[in-house]
C-alpha cells in the first residue's frame, strides 16, 4: 500500500522538481521510504529521496536538480517485506522494465508458485515482484490474473510502451492529466496540481454529475483535462510516437446456471469469504477488523477468528449510532474477541473540519467518519483494517433497491411528467420521480442528492449552458430488472464514490482498508447468480443473511439496514458552530458568480425534507475545494 506519480513529457526534458514535489504531497501515504527513477532516451537511473531509508540511500544517490522526460517517484507504506528489497521503483534484472505499484495482490504466493514452475526466480518476498515478472511471463494478460486491489504503473523499455492499470472495481484511485504536451499520473489529483505540465481548471461537467450524484462520475473528475483511470482498465502509452490506448482487461460475468440452489450459493458464498478473510489477514504488520455493528463487517469479524484468534476489532460511536455499536459489543462478546470503541465527539467532528473536507479532491456531501475510524487505527498502531465495505453493492444491500420493482412499474406512467406544471416543492419531486425513463435516472434518484431541475435554477446560465447535461454517455446495459440496476450500483456507488472515500480516508493517516467482499472469486461468483437467488424485492441482503446465519447473534442479522455516517442533518439543525462555519463559507461563494445567490438562500432558510441538508453540505464543500484548489 502507498502512492505513485509519474510523468511523460513528450517533447522535452522538465526539472525533476515535478517529481519531488509530487511525491511530497502524498507523502501521508506512505511514510516508511521513497523512491524515483528517471529516464532520458531509453537511459534509466534511480535514486533515492530525503524520506527514503539509510540503507536505499546508500545504494541510491538522493534525487536533486535533473531533467529528464521520464520520471517515477513512489511512497512507501511497509506492510509486507518491510525490508528494503521491497523498495520502488523496481526494476527488472536487465533493467528493461520498471513498476510503480500500489495496493495489495492477495493472490501473490499462488502466482509466484506457478511462476517458478516456469523457471522463474524472485530476489524479494514482496507482490510487487511477483507483478514484475508476471508481466513479464504474460504481458498484459498478468493484470487479469491479479486478485487484489492495485493501481500500477510499468515502463517497458523492451516494447517502448508505458502501461496505467487499475484493479477491477477501483479500489486503488489513479488519476491522469493528458494533453498534447505529456501525461501526468498519480495516487492522488493534488500531486498532479503539482506538475508544471497541469494547470487547475474547473470541469463543471464534473461538478454537475458530483451535485447529482454525490460522487463525479469516471472517467470525469472536477478539474478540466483530468481524468480517473476507469476500473478493470489498461491504458497503454506508445513511447515512439506517444499514441494512447485503452482497453479493459474484465467485465462482469454474465448469469450462471438457472439450476442453482439457494443452499449451493450460500455454502458457495461461505467458502469463497472465508478464502478471502485468510488471504486478505497476510500482513507482515498488526491487522484490524473495523465493525460498525451490521451484518457486513461482524460477519468478518466472527470469520476472522478462524483464521487469527488474537484479531483485534474496534467499533466508531458517533451522535445516534448507539444501537450499532451496542450490537458491535453483543457480536464481540458473542464470539470472544478483542474488542475497542471510539467515541467520536462533537469537538473531535469538527476538530480539522475544514483541511479534512480539503483532503478530498471533490465536494462531498457528508462528514466522512471513516476519516476518524483512520486516525483511530493509526493511533493503536494498525497499519491494516478489514473493513466490510462492498458488501452493499454485491448483495443488494441499499434500501433503495428494495423500490425497484415498483418504480418498474411505475415507469409506465411517465408520460404524465410533461403535464406537471406547479412549481412547489412536492410537484418538482413528484415530476422528478416520473422523470425517471432509465435505469440509470433511477439510480441517480436513490442518491439522495440534487435534482436535475435544482441543480439547473442553482448553477449560473452562463456556466449551465455550457454544461452537457445529456448524461447517455454514462449508461451502462439498462437491462429492465436488478441486473440493470446492480451494474450501476457497482460502477458508480463503489467505484466512483465508496471505494475511493475509503482510500483517501485511510491514506490520510497512512492506514491500508482492505475489502473481502471484493475479492475476484466473490465478485465473479454472485454477480453470475440468478435474480431470484440474490435479489427478492422485500429485504435487503437476503442472501448474505442467509450465510451470516450460523455465525452471528440474531440482533445483528435483525438489525435495519443504516448506513456508517456522521448525523450531519441534526449537527446542523443543533450546533451553533457549524452554522456559523456554513455561514460564512456560503457568503464566501455568493460573491463568486457561478451560482444562484436567491437559490442558495432559500435552501439555507428552508430546509423542510428530511435531506435537504445534502444540498447545502454539496456548497460548503465545492467552495472549501475551490479555496485549497484555485486559490491556494
Amino acid at each position: 500500500m502507498c502512492g505513485i506519480s509519474g510523468y511523460y513529457s513528450f517533447h522535452k526534458s522538465i526539472s525533476s522538481t515535478n517529481i519531488l514535489e509530487m511525491n511530497r504531497v502524498i507523502r501521508h501515504r506512505g511514510p516508511d521510504d521513497e523512491g524515483f527513477w528517471l529516464c532520458n532516451a531509453d537511459q534509466g537511473v534511480s535514486f533515492s529521496g530525503n524520506d527514503s531509508t539509510q540503507k536505499i540511500k546508500e545504494q541510491f544517490p538522493v534525487l536533486s536538480e535533473k531533467n529528464s522526460a521520464i520520471a517515477l517517484g513512489f511512497r512507501r507504506l511497509s506492510i509486507i517485506d518491510l525490508s528494503e528489497k521491497g523498495h520502488q521503483p523496481m526494476l527488472s534484472e536487465n533493467e528493461q522494465i520498471i513498476i510503480t505499484f500500489n495496493g495489495e495482490i492477495y493472490n501473490f504466493k499462488k502466482l509466484r508458485t506457478e511462476l517458478e514452475s516456469l523457471g522463474h526466480s524472485f530476489h524479494s518476498s514482496s507482490d510487487t515482484e511477483v507483478i514484475l515478472i508476471a508481466y513479464q511471463e504474460w504481458g498484459n494478460s498478468a493484470f487479469a490474473k491479479l486478485d487484489g486491489m492495485f493501481a500500477i504503473c510499468i515502463v517497458d523499455l523492451i516494447l517502448q510502451k508505458l502501461i496505467l492499470a487499475r484493479d477491477r472495481v477501483g479500489m486503488k484511485p489513479l488519476f491522469y492529466h493528458q494533453n498534447e504536451q505529456g501525461l501526468v499520473w498519480s495516487s492522488e489529483i493534488k500531486a498532479l496540481l503539482k506538475n508544471e505540465l497541469v494547470k487547475p481548471e474547473i470541469n463543471w461537467n464534473g461538478v454537475y454529475t458530483n451535485f447529482l450524484f454525490q460522487t463525479t462520475l469516471a472517467p470525469q473528475t472536477c478539474f478540466q483535462h483530468i481524468f480517473s483511470l476507469e476500473p478493470a482498465s489498461l491504458m497503454t502509452v506508445d513511447l515512439k510516437d506517444h499514441k494512447i490506448t485503452k482497453e479493459k482487461f474484465w467485465e462482469l460475468p454474465s448469469l450462471l446456471s438457472k439450476d442453482i440452489s439457494e443452499e449451493e450459493a450460500v455454502r458457495t458464498i461461505d467458502a469463497l469469504l472465508s478464502e478471502s478473510i485468510s488471504e486478505q489477514l497476510y500482513a507482515d504488520v498488526p491487522v484490524a477488523v473495523m465493525m460498525s455493528g451490521g451484518i457486513d463487517s461482524t460477519l468478518i469479524a466472527s470469520k476472522s477468528m478462524f483464521f487469527n484468534a488474537d484479531i483485534n476489532t474496534y467499533t466508531i460511536s458517533y451522535p445516534f449510532s448507539e444501537e450499532e455499536v451496542k450490537n458491535a459489543s453483543v457480536a464481540a462478546r458473542h464470539f470472544d474477541v478483542s474488542h475497542e470503541i471510539k467515541k467520536v465527539s462533537d469537538e473531535e467532528a469538527l476538530e480539522n473540519l475544514k483541511e479534512n473536507i480539503q483532503h478530498f479532491e471533490e465536494p462531498y456531501s457528508s462528514f466522512e467518519v471513516l476519516i476518524n475510524a483512520a486516525k483511530y487505527a493509526h493511533d493503536k498502531d494498525f497499519k491494516v483494517v478489514l473493513s466490510g465495505n462492498g458488501a452493499d453493492e454485491l448483495f443488494a444491500g441499499y434500501s433503495h433497491t428494495l423500490k425497484l420493482k415498483r418504480w418498474l412499474l411505475m415507469r409506465n406512467f411517465n408520460f404524465i411528467s410533461p403535464f406537471i406544471f406547479t412549481k412547489d416543492k412536492f410537484s418538482q419531486r413528484v415530476k422528478n420521480y416520473f422523470s425517471q425513463d432509465y435505469m440509470f435516472d433511477f439510480f441517480r434518484q436513490s442518491q439522495s442528492s440534487m435534482m436535475p431541475v435544482e441543480a439547473k435554477s442553482l448553477i449560473n446560465p452562463h456556466i449551465y449552458n455550457k454544461i452537457e447535461t445529456n448524461l447517455s454517455k454514462y449508461h451502462l446495459s439498462e437491462t429492465k430488472n436488478y441486473s440493470g440496476y446492480f451494474e450501476y450500483d457497482m460502477k458508480y456507488s463503489l467505484s466512483s464514490h465508496h471505494v475511493f472515500r475509503d482510500d483517501m480516508s485511510a491514506m490520510k493517516y497512512s492506514v491500508e482498508f482492505r475489502y473481502p467482499y471484493l475479492s475476484n472469486s466473490l465478485i465473479d461468483y454472485v454477480s453470475a447468480l440468478p435474480e431470484n437467488i440474490r435479489f427478492n424485492g422485500t429485504q435487503n441482503k437476503p442472501l448474505l443473511r442467509k450465510t451470516a446465519e450460523k455465525y452471528l447473534p440474531e440482533s445483528v442479522l435483525n438489525m435495519p439496514k443504516k448506513g456508517f455516517s456522521f448525523p450531519v442533518g441534526y449537527f446542523i439543525k443543533n450546533e451553533k458552530r457549524l452554522r456559523d462555519f456554513i455561514t460564512d463559507i456560503l457568503e464566501s461563494l455568493k460573491k463568486r458568480n457561478f451560482f444562484n445567490t436567491a437559490v442558495i438562500d432559500e435552501w439555507w432558510n428552508h430546509q423542510e425534507h428530511e435531506y435537504d441538508w445534502v444540498k447545502i453540505w454539496q456548497l460548503v464543500t465545492f467552495e472549501l475545494w475551490y479555496q485549497k484548489y484555485f486559490e491556494e
